[in-house]
């Protein structure tokens, strides 16, 4: 990371003179037309108030082929600014490689990029290449999620929070995804991001753990999304999990350390009512509360179907012919949609395989494997 040590401190954005300027470092344009109105958008008319929006900029946006109305109901305010910097931004942009439609849909849905200067705009990008390899990538995921990357208007920030998740054995490989699947994660203050991390210290060492450290990189790496949750949130499902399965400290450890890392953000409500449904499921059909326990030891991510989906899936290896202790040996047989379980329960079928000889392991192998044994079994039938 010793690119981001070196970054510049973030250049503050002038409105006028400051704006101007910035200009000199745009590089030519690819591809764009606009309204021969100087370099920023300014008010129509001068000696009358300030109409409701700016006119110039409005058709600034609609030669650029922004969807004024979605912007005008994601942030209104943006349209009444005297001050933009559209011009300079879809330069900037385009000239990274983005087309003139992803511009387009990137101011579209995140207006407020248009305030931005040059000099912002190209410290945060330098920033953004010390995680990513290429501006295609960058274009990419900014066309994806427009706020990523102009969110934030602290540059500062963004070089913190950077520093802070390598300091806790992130590698850049981990920050890839970071930006790449939970890129808010770098738009939260600091404090916020390190309040997480100080409540998974804390949780690992309530529980006993040896290394309280290491907790919280074990629990991101696993989790990407835990950072852009509340404290309160993963604390509640944190007691959910306890509450439900009865667990020790060092079973709950245990969990949080592996795939159960992975639900723990989950909305308080859908943790507990798939808790809920799977009991009343495995009940229904004779089994003891302690399989419920098991179940989830050997498949967290169970708990991360939701209530319906589970249903249908249960209901449909029930009728194939599978039994619930089946399901409780082989839990992973539920990672598939019911479109493929059905699908291979129908050629399984056609073949008379015999799942209480043979048991269901089948069901959950890759489709390679699946062709492979079908085809073996297909031939041992006409033999």
């Amino acid at each position: 990371m010793a690119a981001v040590a070196g970054v510049k401190a973030f250049l503050s954005f002038h409105r006028s003179a400051a704006l101007q300027r910035s200009f000199g470092h745009v590089p030519a344009q690819l591809t764009s037309t606009f309204p021969p109105r100087g370099l920023c958008s300014a008010p129509t008319k001068t000696n009358e108030p300030a109409p409701t929006e700016n006119e110039s900029l409005l058709e600034n946006l609609n030669l650029m082929g922004v969807d004024v109305k979605m912007a005008r109901q994601r942030q209104p305010g943006v349209l009444r600014k005297a001050f933009t910097n559209e011009q300079g931004l879809a330069k900037f942009l385009q000239g990274k490689g983005a087309s003139s439609r992803v511009v387009a849909g990137i101011v579209s849905r995140y207006p407020r990029a248009i305030t931005r200067s040059i000099e912002h705009l190209e410290h945060r990008w330098e920033l953004w290449r010390d995680i990513f390899k290429t501006d295609a990538e960058i274009v990419s995921i900014v066309d994806r999620s427009p706020e990523s990357f102009f969110r934030s208007s602290d540059n500062d920030n963004l070089k913190k929070n950077i520093a802070f998740l390598t300091s806790l054995g992130l590698n850049n490989k981990d920050l890839h995804r970071l930006l790449t699947r939970a890129p808010r994660t770098f738009s939260n203050s600091l404090e916020l991001n390190r309040q997480m991390v100080e409540f998974l210290e804390d949780v690992c060492a309530e529980l006993g753990g040896e290394n309280p450290e290491q907790f919280p990189k074990s629990v991101i790496s696993k989790n990407l999304y835990i950072l852009i949750r509340s404290t309160k949130r993963v604390k509640t499902n944190i007691d959910i999990l306890r509450a439900f399965l009865k667990l020790s400290d060092s079973e709950l450890l245990s969990l949080l350390q592996g795939p159960v890392a992975q639900i723990i953000d989950l909305s308080n409500e859908y943790l507990k009512n798939n808790f809920k449904t799977l009991q009343q499921r495995l009940v229904s059909h004779g089994c003891r509360k302690s399989d419920l326990k098991k179940l989830v030891l050997r498949y967290p991510m169970v708990l991360y179907i939701g209530s319906d989906t589970l249903s249908s899936k249960l209901d449909c290896l029930l009728r194939g012919g599978i039994t619930m202790k089946q399901i409780l040996e082989k839990p992973k047989v539920l990672d598939y949609s019911t479109h493929n379980i059905t699908g291979r329960l129908e050629e399984l079928h056609r073949v008379r395989y015999d799942f209480e000889k043979n048991g269901i392991s089948i069901l959950d192998s890759s489709q390679k494997r699946f062709d492979a044994k079908m085809e073996k079994l297909h031939v041992g039938l006409e033999d």
